[in-house]
């Protein structure tokens, strides 16, 4: 696909801000916000509890798994429809059977996004919480994880790249020592899903993932994505249950229906779903390599820039095949949130994030910026 035959720039608000805060949430394009509101319109119109809605439902439900499982590469009932990362990484947390010998393997501790660490932080009431010792960026080495790992280890949990240095961990190194051990694996994809490339999540070799809709993937708040591998599913007992995932024989006793509806019950974000469905779609058509060369190239160009200024500290790995699009920073003399609310004065969205203790500047640029506005970004920052 010939990513120029693509309109993004009237597919994305006519943006009178700069906006690279997508690591966070991410701008929609015009389409799938139209599309969302086909969707309400036709489904008010059908009657929102009728025989006809519920097959137009159905419908967009195999859609956006059909969608889905050709973005990340799994069979669409391995799909599960959540409302955010966090959904995902807590339906495992709270799913595993463990018991008071079990021990859970993370990285960081503090380094790590609290989604994916206050929930296994929780289990170390009853569980051991084990932690791979990092280094500045949020690095491993890969010869420790024999020495956290034994007989009783329930989980390995890992990101697949960081939401504060942008460093892509070594995951598919941690599947196949895991795999061979028979461990459970489960990653948080949030920062990879969508920028990453035209990447093959199998080759991860992970049980389980949970990436959200708003980041990278240009779809509505209040969606998510909790994939389970199908020989898997039995690992997890389910959060929630109800008619829509469970049934009952013999009047007493209770049985789970098979992968999705398993993991789902009750109502769906159904508009949110169809948002996210055109925006994927979008985003396939657009070219996931092309998305991916696009968006390092801003991040290249800014990482540049930024080095050339005074005072100024870059964090995260300095090899582009070590790292997605997000580029952290410090200046000298400037608290990071003051830096962050100027430049918004200046129409400019950046955020304030931490690497442990440290607070910093994180700016991720998506494939609508442009080179001219990394370039006025560097200028406003020179002014300040």
């Amino acid at each position: 696909m010939n990513s120029e035959s693509i309109d993004v720039v009237h597919e994305f608000p006519d943006k009178d801000k700069i906006y690279l805060n997508n690591a966070s949430v991410s701008l929609m394009p015009n389409s799938s916000i139209k599309a969302m509101s086909d969707f309400l319109v036709k489904y008010n119109s059908l009657g929102p509890d009728s025989l006809e809605s519920e097959v137009f439902v159905k419908e967009k439900l195999i859609q956006t798994r059909k969608a889905i499982s050709k973005l990340i590469r799994c069979q669409p009932d391995e799909v599960i429809l959540t409302q955010s990362t966090t959904d995902g990484i807590n339906i495992v947390a709270n799913g595993l059977s463990t018991s008071t010998s079990s021990n859970i393997v993370i990285r960081g501790m503090g380094h790590e996004h609290h989604a994916n660490y206050y929930p296994w932080l929780r289990l170390a009431k009853n569980i051991t919480i084990r932690s791979l010792k990092i280094d500045q960026i949020g690095f491993f080495d890969l010869k420790e994880l024999p020495k956290v790992i034994d007989k009783n280890t329930k989980l390995v949990s890992l990101s697949h790249a960081l939401y504060n240095t942008g460093a892509v961990l070594p995951v598919e190194e941690v599947g196949d020592y895991v795999e061979k051990n028979n461990i459970p694996y489960f990653l948080d994809t949030a920062q990879t899903v969508g920028c990453i490339g035209d990447y093959d999540f199998k080759k991860t070799k992970c049980d389980f993932m949970s990436f959200n809709g708003s980041k990278w993937l240009c779809g509505p708040m209040g969606t998510g994505i909790f994939y389970c591998k199908r020989s898997s599913s039995d690992l997890l007992e389910p959060l929630t249950i109800g008619g829509e995932s469970a049934m009952v024989y013999d009047e007493t006793k209770l049985a789970f229906k098979d992968l999705p509806e398993k993991f789902q019950t009750g109502f769906r974000n159904y508009v949110g779903i169809v948002g996210l469905e055109a925006s994927v779609n979008y985003l396939l058509h657009y070219g996931l390599e092309n998305i991916h060369k696009k968006i390092m190239k801003f991040a290249n160009l800014l990482r540049e820039e930024l080095s050339k200024v005074s005072g100024i500290s870059l964090y995260g790995p300095e090899s582009e095949e070590k790292r997605n699009s997000i580029v952290s920073f410090t200046i000298d003399g400037f608290e990071p949130l003051k830096i962050v609310e100027k430049l918004e004065r200046q129409k400019i969205v950046l955020a304030e994030r931490e690497i442990q203790e440290k607070k910093i500047v994180r700016a991720s640029p998506h494939f609508f910026n442009s080179e001219e506005e990394i370039l006025k970004v560097v200028d406003e920052i020179k002014k300040l």
